[in-house]
């Protein structure tokens, strides 16, 4: 298989930069020796006096398709893991190729044969060369402003193209340029009395062997259709018979007791998805799976693709069967589904011994026992409004992302449970949970690109928690003071990680200590870890730049945390003062009872109802340096269910402070 530095992600590198130098002098050699130099001679296409361009491109266009399409077909490349493929954005490509085509009309040049020409020391070429550099600077500056045209027409990448299959399409499109060659001739030679090739034996012979390998593809061992089948952005394409020979070796599946244990160890790279409807999903699901609609699995998924383990279920196996094999043409090597569905894992796991048909051993009676009380107990992730399985019985305790002080009490014992105490030094020392051990907050932030109290990255985060003694897999409870937002801060850290098993003990040490129940003052001694650093940045975050492209579009809603009196720009502790154009303003603590604890779900979920139309809707929460508006994040992302949701940690810190940014008038 060829690897590409695309596909090796060094495209920043030397190495690839050292290539790129080689292949752009080649490049510009060959296109100075077929007249590209010469804008006369590009201009003269217009008139029909010189078509060398017409002929160039189309040959080049030409090999290219096919040598690509023979690496595909015979496995030497994939076209998506390998290649960037550009997604196909109609309305936008079709008005920047004619805009594309007037200004080659007008000036001769396009920005690749300008470099041509100005390395030939043409002034025109270089004219047109600075004017679009300067029309790029334009377009990223004005980007906001003209992003809906920018999207206008966007859709992925066909299976079929016109109607064609792209094998097919490559004949067709082979026809087309043969046809090309001969008009060229032809119409040079009654314009300007040239055409030398228009009865030369060298067309025919060439135009035949074009045609040739092009009906060739369909020879290939890879079956056509399927093998062109990719989704725009990376992706590894599969074959129907090796989808059918993974089904056919029980590759396509994973059994409930697999799941079961996996979940139950915690293991940091499984990621399940429940594409039930949200009721039966708020109803009851497995502890730690997400809802995620079957339409957005694909870019729901983009982030774990072949990292890890990705396992589908629903009630029974047709949806997840069909979603696991649409999931597989795209590339997902590491796509499952689980037997049986959700009803074959209460069967299998969650069934009371007693009421069992077959006699279980000992050690299987407790293994039952354990994912019992991991998924029925309130494990640590838990839906707000879950029900108990029928055959339990048992309350459910504690909203998505919280455990209750009855969970922790009956769990603490667990070697794999780690506690993080995010109070003040002082209050800690006095007393905490046994084995707990103190965090401040702020550790977890620093100077990032010039701008304070940012989260730090990854790696230094990843060092932070082997210090502390814990491990991927390892369960980790938040235990707050009268500030659930230092918990949630340090929730965006275990995030950045992509730890997943972690939750915020609900009501804190406050609750825990009201309950009586035991506190210690001895410090622990945890043994260090070595925890893995992420290999590529979190998915949440966003910059200023993204936030500013979003300003507008007319369906990302920006939330600011700050209170009311800083975001109306009555009061400022930076720069400027007021907010983000077109943001809407909901406090942090509009979301607290008096006693600083969340409000109950339900006036949680109407409230944000009002401010966002979906919870499908992208969202932008922010306040002035992240620590707010990561409490705004856990409430939306996992409390309320909210699939969207993005954190603008610099937040107004840096927006106040870059005079570029725009500012909503003060008032407003």
């Amino acid at each position: 298989m060829v690897e590409t530095f695309y596909g090796l992600a060094e495209l920043s590198s030397p190495r690839a930069m050292f290539v790129a130098g080689i292949i752009g002098l080649a490049f510009g050699f060959v296109l100075e020796r077929a007249g590209f130099g010469s804008s006369r001679r590009l201009a003269g296409i217009f008139y029909f006096r010189d078509m060398t361009v017409l002929k160039v491109m189309f040959t080049a266009v030409i090999t290219a398709m096919l040598g690509i399409g023979y690496a595909v077909g015979m496995g030497w490349l994939s076209l998506a893991d390998q290649v960037y493929l550009m997604p196909t954005v109609y309305g936008a490509q079709i008005l920047g190729g004619l805009l594309f085509g007037v200004g080659f009309v007008i000036s001769g040049w396009c920005p690749g044969t300008a470099a041509v020409g100005g390395a030939s020391g043409k002034l025109d070429a270089f004219v047109f060369l600075i004017g679009a550099v300067l029309g790029s600077i334009v377009f990223n500056e004005t980007f906001s402003l003209i992003e809906p045209l920018y999207r206008w027409g966007t859709q992925a990448e066909p299976l079929f193209a016109f109607g064609f299959s792209k094998t097919a399409f490559a004949v067709v499109f082979t026809v087309v340029a043969i046809a090309a060659f001969y008009f060229a001739e032809w119409a040079e030679r009654i314009v300007a009395g040239g055409g030398p090739y228009l009865s030369s034996r060298f067309l025919r012979s060439f135009s035949l062997a074009l045609l040739v390998f092009a009906v060739g593809l369909f020879l290939l061992p890879y079956d056509a259709a399927v093998r062109d089948s990719y989704a725009s952005g990376s992706s590894t394409v599969i074959g129907e018979s090796a989808l059918l020979e993974a089904v056919d070796a029980a590759a396509d599946h994973i059994e409930p007791e697999d799941l079961a244990d996996r979940l139950l160890a915690g293991d940091p790279g499984l990621v399940l998805v429940d594409v039930r409807g949200p009721g039966e999903f708020q109803a009851f699901h497995i502890n730690g799976a997400v809802n995620v609609p079957l339409p957005q699995l694909p870019e729901y998924l983009l982030p774990y693709k072949n990292r890890g383990l990705i396992v589908v279920y629903s009630n029974g196996m047709t949806h997840p069967a069909q979603a696991r094999d649409a999931l597989a043409r795209l590339g997902y090597e590491n796509a499952y589904m689980l037997t049986d569905g959700l009803q074959g894992f209460v069967d299998r796991c969650l069934k009371p011994v007693s009421l069992r048909n077959e006699p279980l051993s000992e050690e299987q009676a407790e293994r039952v026992r354990k994912w019992r009380s991991f998924f029925l107990g309130s494990g640590p992730v838990l839906a707000a409004s879950a029900t108990p399985s029928p055959a339990d019985g048992q309350p459910s305790t504690g909203l998505s992302g919280m455990v209750s002080t009855e969970w922790l009490a009956s769990n603490l014992a667990r070697p794999e449970l780690k506690l993080i105490d995010v109070r003040p030094q002082p209050d800690y020392n006095t007393a905490h949970i046994a084995g707990s051990v103190c965090l401040n907050p702020e550790s977890f932030r620093g100077v990032i690109g010039g701008v304070s109290s940012m989260l730090l990255p990854g790696d230094v985060l990843a060092s932070l928690l082997s210090l502390m003694g814990i491990k991927p897999s390892d369960t980790v409870v938040l235990v707050p003071g009268d500030s659930i937002r230092d918990a949630t801060l340090v929730g965006m850290g275990l995030d950045r990680l992509n730890h997943r098993q972690w939750a915020i003990l609900d009501g804190g040490f406050d609750r825990w200590s009201a309950e009586d129940r035991p506190v210690d003052d001895q410090l622990p001694a945890p043994a260090a870890t070595s925890y893995p650093a992420p290999d590529k940045p979190d998915w949440f975050t966003v910059d200023a730049q993204a936030v500013l492209s979003h300003l507008g579009d007319g369906r990302t809603v920006i939330v600011d945390t700050r209170p009311a009196d800083y975001y109306r720009g009555e009061k400022s502790d930076e720069r400027r003062a007021g907010h983000i154009p077109g943001a809407v303003n909901r406090p942090y603590k509009e979301d607290l009872q008096e006693d600083g604890q969340l409000k109950p779900l339900e006036p949680l979920a109407d409230a944000y109802a009002t401010l966002i139309p979906s919870k499908d809707t992208p969202i932008i929460v922010h306040c002035r340096t992240g620590h707010q508006a990561s409490q705004t994040y856990f409430v939306l992302k996992r409390l309320l269910g909210y699939r969207n949701v993005r954190w603008y940690d610099a937040g107004w810190t840096e927006w106040s402070a870059r005079a570029e940014l725009p500012v909503a008038p003060q008032g407003s």
